[in-house]
């Protein structure tokens, strides 16, 4: 196990800066998650970290020791790849142990770390199996083992799961957090997929264009994010983003927090009272009112009139996708068992406490 930092990391292809000062510390035995659109420079930062980039600017340090010149086989890292890069010529055992018979490795030593992974993988059947006899999710764990019998300070994960249907990811992802339980181990592990980053993560980097936009731990970052990137990116279905102006603000008997009352242009100018805790906007600033679609109560008596346009049902719950008079269109999660239909006036009002607040322009958090 190991910690890992980054200090002002920058990464340029040519002419082309693809990293922009990125800086973070990941402490000893923590799961990391990047996560962050295609192109924010997360699966870059994963190999500047592996060795397989170089670094523009900047120093990447494991244990404190600044790793920037060493060769990738010097770095004690092992990685996982998105394509399983499996020796298909090699049995598992042979392809787990594959790395250790390179170092000369003393053949008891590799035959009792191959069966240890193969234990904590459920691999012990397959060993005589080479990887064109298994399934896709049995060759991740082969790949996961041959990272595991290295006994490295820190394991690297590029997407790996995205070549994996829906049911096997569900039953990785379990995989893979039941891994870094049984081994306490670093792990730094890259996705596009924000419920892998949720339901895997001790902490999450969200990246856009080669930028940190926040960093936390998954429900710190979903509950309070920094900015309506953040905001719309990591939750699904995504946050809905309502166009407001302050109208006004005042305290509820003078006292507490304070109310901020604001006009809501695309459904008729109404107007709802959020409370509010930090420094007021101005009144007639321009806001957006973040509001989650699980905090939306659907009783029937609402302030907002839509209309359904499409309905999404999973099982336990539905989502209704409600178009306003302005055309302007949101989620909204609804009572489980409540009948829907597409066309259907409908109405709804959100929790204003759970609402948040954000600077139109600049799209920052209004705290």
């Amino acid at each position: 196990m190991a910690s890992v930092s980054f200090q002002k990391i920058e990464k340029s292809f040519g002419k082309v800066k693809v990293i922009h000062g990125i800086s973070f510390d990941i402490t000893d035995g923590e799961f990391v998650v990047l996560v962050g659109p295609s192109g924010c420079g997360k699966s870059t930062l994963l190999r500047m970290l592996a060795g397989l980039e170089e670094i523009t600017a900047g120093e990447i340090a494991i244990d404190g020791k600044v790793i920037n010149d060493l060769d990738s086989k010097d770095r004690d890292i092992a990685m996982v790849f998105q394509s399983y890069a499996l020796y298909p010529h090699m049995t598992v055992r042979d392809n787990m142990a594959f790395s250790l018979k390179l170092r000369h490795a003393d053949a008891a030593l590799t035959n009792q770390r191959v069966g240890d992974a193969a234990r904590i993988l459920n691999l012990d059947s397959l060993l005589d199996r080479f990887p064109r006899e298994l399934s896709g999710g049995q060759r991740q764990r082969v790949a996961m083992g041959r990272a595991i019998v290295r006994d490295p300070k820190v394991f690297l994960f590029d997407e790996p799961l995205s070549n994996l249907d829906a049911e096997l990811r569900v039953h990785m992802r379990i995989e893979i957090a039941r891994l870094h339980r049984e081994l306490g181990s670093t792990i730094v592990y890259v996705t596009h997929d924000q419920v892998e980053a949720m339901t895997l993560a001790d902490k999450i980097v969200v990246l856009r264009a080669g930028k940190v936009e926040q960093v936390g731990a998954p429900l710190e970052v979903y509950d309070n994010p920094a900015n309506t990137f953040v905001a719309g990116f990591i939750g699904s279905p995504k946050m809905n983003f309502l166009d407001g102006k302050v109208h006004g603000v005042d305290h509820v008997n003078g006292v507490g927090s304070p109310l901020c009352h604001i006009e809501l242009p695309g459904f008729g100018g109404m107007v709802v009272s959020i409370p509010f805790t930090g420094p007021v906007p101005v009144t007639g600033a321009e806001v957006t009112v973040g509001v989650r679609p699980e905090h939306f109560i659907d009783s029937g008596d609402g302030h907002l009139q839509l209309t359904i346009d499409m309905l999404e049902h999973l099982g336990g719950e539905t989502f209704a996708y409600a178009r306003a008079e302005s055309d302007f269109m949101m989620v909204i999660k609804t009572a489980h068992g409540r009948a829907l239909r597409m066309g259907q006036a409908f109405e709804a009002r959100f929790q204003t406490r759970l609402a948040l607040l954000f600077d139109r322009k600049t799209g920052a958090r209004i705290y």
